[in-house]
């Protein structure tokens, strides 16, 4: 395994099973990755004594082997030996959504949680550009809040931590049609572009779509891409606040100033026939469903399964769990608003032992308070910021 210190670098902690190894040795891991032994630490009672030779049977602290992972079996030999054992990574169950409490710190953040994730691979740290937010993922709040007091103690830094946000979507469920003018006028050249765009809602999973159905030369040919980066621009975020999908746009009609129409000029007008058509056309709110996998002992699946149903679950059906006598699995499917602190929950109603796996599914029509509410705390944070 990794071992990172502030100030030592990398230990990797390893036992010898064949042969011996010397300081300054050249070593290959499993995955092909060469490094050089910058030195060899025996453990003692009073910490860590430099030795020159480790042999077959012992436990080295081996330092700055760059190169070789936790996991991995390393050989002075020049071709990758075998792995010695597979160790398959837990899919993450809780997430915290971070933020460096000083702006200076956020390279330190990345540098700091890249060392300790090496060190335990059932941590995962993530970019969403979407949502705006970096988040770290593992196997509960404890993992966690443990992993962010080690990023303060050995690298200084703080962070505050939040609940991720939901990658919620927005679509339409009726055809509408408006007209986005924009003009400008003021010295020298204006601005003028004019457009007829027409909105229609297309099945689950089908994106945005653009057509134009112009006759006549009433907005010109190469005004049309322009046309197309307006309703691309604006579906980024709908009348509801979110992402817009399943939708199709078609540009039916328009007009243009021989002079003052321009690029820009219609890009903004077709921003403006969005913003109009997609209010028309009844947007609704869609919310992205897990499929959920929970393995837990039989005498408590009927805890499980209410813990499911309680968050607004579909319960699909439950069966034995392969080669586990006395476990079950739930299938089920699952708001991924309702996911947050499951893992908490089943935990408490399992004795520590259930566990769940998801992956996304489908996005589902959110209706009601519940929309309401997640719709006015979007406008609400779009203020703040």
């Amino acid at each position: 395994r990794t071992s990172n210190a502030s100030q030592g670098g990398k230990l990797t902690i390893a036992r010898v099973l064949r042969g011996s190894f010397k300081d300054s040795d050249t070593v290959t891991g499993s995955n092909g990755g060469e490094s050089r032994i910058a030195g060899l630490n025996m453990f003692t009672a009073k910490g860590l004594s430099r030795i020159p030779e480790a042999v077959e049977g012992v436990a080295v602290g081996f330092s700055k082997l760059d190169a070789i992972a936790t996991g991995e079996a390393f050989t002075t030999d020049r071709n990758p030996p075998a792995p010695v054992v597979s160790i398959t990574i837990p899919q993450p169950v809780y997430a915290f959504t971070l933020k460096v409490k000083d702006r200076k710190d956020d390279v330190r953040l990345s540098s700091g949680l890249a060392k300790l994730i090496e060190e335990d691979p059932s941590l995962i740290f993530e970019t969403n550009p979407e949502l705006g937010e970096v988040r770290l993922l593992g196997q509960g709040e404890m993992h966690l809040r443990v992993t962010l007091e080690r990023l303060l103690a050995r690298y200084q830094v703080a962070v505050d931590t939040r609940k991720p946000k939901v990658g919620y979507r927005e679509t339409i469920k009726q055809n509408a049609s408006a007209r986005g003018r924009h003009k400008k006028q003021s010295g020298g050249h204006g601005q003028f572009g004019d457009v007829v765009l027409e909105v229609k809602p297309l099945p689950r999973g089908e994106g945005v779509q653009f057509n134009e159905t112009i006759t006549g030369g009433v907005v010109p040919r190469n005004y049309i891409p322009s046309v197309e980066t307006g309703v691309l621009d604006y579906v980024k975020k709908g009348p509801l606040g979110f992402p817009v999908v399943d939708v199709a746009v078609t540009l039916t009609d328009g007009s243009y100033h021989p002079v003052d129409s321009s690029d820009a000029a219609f890009q903004m007008a077709a921003r403006i026939g969005m913003s109009e058509a997609m209010s028309a056309a009844k947007p609704v709110l869609l919310e992205p469903i897990l499929s959920i996998e929970l393995s837990v002992p039989s005498d408590a699946t009927s805890k499980a399964t209410a813990l499911v149903s309680e968050r607004r679950g579909q319960i699909l059906g439950f069966d034995g769990k392969p080669d586990w006598e006395g476990w079950d699995v739930v299938n089920a499917y699952i708001p991924e608003s309702e996911v947050g602190d499951l893992i908490i929950k089943l935990r408490s109603a399992t004795a520590g032992s259930g566990s769940f796996t998801t992956k996304f599914h489908h996005m589902e029509e959110l209706s009601g308070k519940a929309a309401e509410t997640v719709v006015a705390e979007a406008a609400a944070a779009a203020q703040q910021n």
